[in-house]
């Protein structure tokens, strides 16, 4: 992975290969920041960038042997720790090499490491992924070796909040004092879920989403997507790049999706509760990520509605059939529920990111929608 293999963030490039160039890598880094804006791709090229040996221009020459290990996953003094599920049948708690070729996989898939892939490449998205206790343990294996054909061993950590308690304090105290040839490189999508013992002692850079301009770019080049289509999906992916990409795949559900918010919006209006007992099981017979993403269709439809009523049409990002929709409904979204409805939206998206049982999740929205939508 080459720094200009991934869009955008100029100025954390900057930063980073400069840390390098004068010497001061620290031995613990973090990249921070939203899911979906490619601090993983970053943190992969920082690795390779240190570990290449014709450093050309602010990037690694893609062309050494060391480049072409680190493309291929090859690298022997490179490892990757990640959250990982138990296996059926084993007594063990897993490590990260037990799913190294799942890993690989979805590496070579997914630039802006979507999760919830990561779940169904683990075979069980039911599961909370998590890294155990084993899991430190080898690394301060593998750590207790030189490095065979570098200066540096470079651990690639990805979610370290996924840590439990356990794992957490047993890497404290490698983090702490480290081995002189080490370099922790972690990035985090909720760095305060961190053991914060570990978390003060990372050198943090805070990574911002990308710019709509920079999404809809992206959409164009490597999508053919349409200047329409890209900016429409753009700015309802709000700067996450994973978002965005998901919002182009199921963009065949969108009329499914609206048919869902129309039912629930009417429904609630008229409060039939026994109607709504059956929408919201509809919706949860259907598939995890099908219903984070309604909920995050939902929770769009309502910033959208309150900017319709603003009158101004180049702020909204509706299609044809949510504007003839909207025309009408707009005018129940205001100023004094309009942040209420977006929050119903977002705790149930956290959770059902929780594995709540959704049956109760989507009736408690529709509710809560109930109170909310005449007030």
């Amino acid at each position: 992975m080459k720094f200009s293999d991934i869009p955008a963030h100029d100025s954390v490039k900057k930063r980073l290969t400069t840390l390098v160039d004068i010497g001061r890598m620290p031995h613990a880094l973090l990249l921070e920041g939203g899911a979906g804006i490619g601090k993983f791709a970053l943190a992969r090229a920082l690795a390779q960038y240190i570990h290449c040996t014709d450093k050309q221009n602010g990037d690694s020459c893609g062309k050494c042997p060391s480049c072409i290990q680190h493309q291929t996953f090859n690298h022997i003094d490179t490892h990757f720790s990640f959250p990982v599920i138990k296996k059926k049948n084993s007594s063990t708690p897993p490590i990260s090499d037990d799913y190294i070729e799942e890993w690989r996989d979805f590496l070579n898939k997914d630039l802006f490491m979507d999760y919830d892939q990561w779940l169904a490449a683990l075979g069980d998205p039911t599961t909370k992924p998590t890294m155990y206790v084993t899991e430190s343990d080898s690394l301060i294996s593998k750590l207790t070796y030189t490095a065979h054909n570098s200066k540096y061993k470079i651990i690639l950590m990805w979610l370290p909040e996924k840590m439990n308690e356990q794992c957490a304090n047993k890497l404290l105290k490698l983090i702490e004092e480290p081995f002189g040839d080490t370099i922790f490189i972690m990035t985090s999508d909720d760095p305060g879920a961190i053991l914060p013992t570990i978390y003060s002692r990372c050198q943090r850079i805070q990574m911002k989403r990308f710019t709509d301009d920079e999404v809809a770019g992206y959409l164009m080049s490597r999508y053919a997507c349409d200047s329409k289509k890209a900016y429409e999906t753009a700015h309802i992916s709000a700067g996450s790049m994973t978002d965005a990409i998901k919002q182009l795949s199921v963009s065949d559900m969108g009329q499914k999706f609206l048919q869902w918010f129309i039912t629930l919006m009417r429904l609630s209006y008229q409060r039939k509760i026994v109607d709504l007992k059956k929408w919201a099981y509809e919706i949860a017979a259907t598939g995890r990520e099908q219903q984070l993403a309604f909920l995050k269709y939902c929770e769009r439809m309502m910033r959208e509605n309150f900017i319709y009523n603003l009158n101004e049409s180049s702020l909204i990002y509706l299609n044809n059939d949510e504007s003839a929709f909207s025309r009408n409904f707009a005018r129940f979204i205001n100023e004094r529920n309009v942040m209420k409805l977006r929050r119903v939206f977002n705790d149930a998206i956290i959770d059902v990111s929780g594995y709540t049982n959704s049956k109760f999740v989507f009736f408690d929205v529709a509710i809560r929608v109930i109170l909310l939508l005449k007030s």
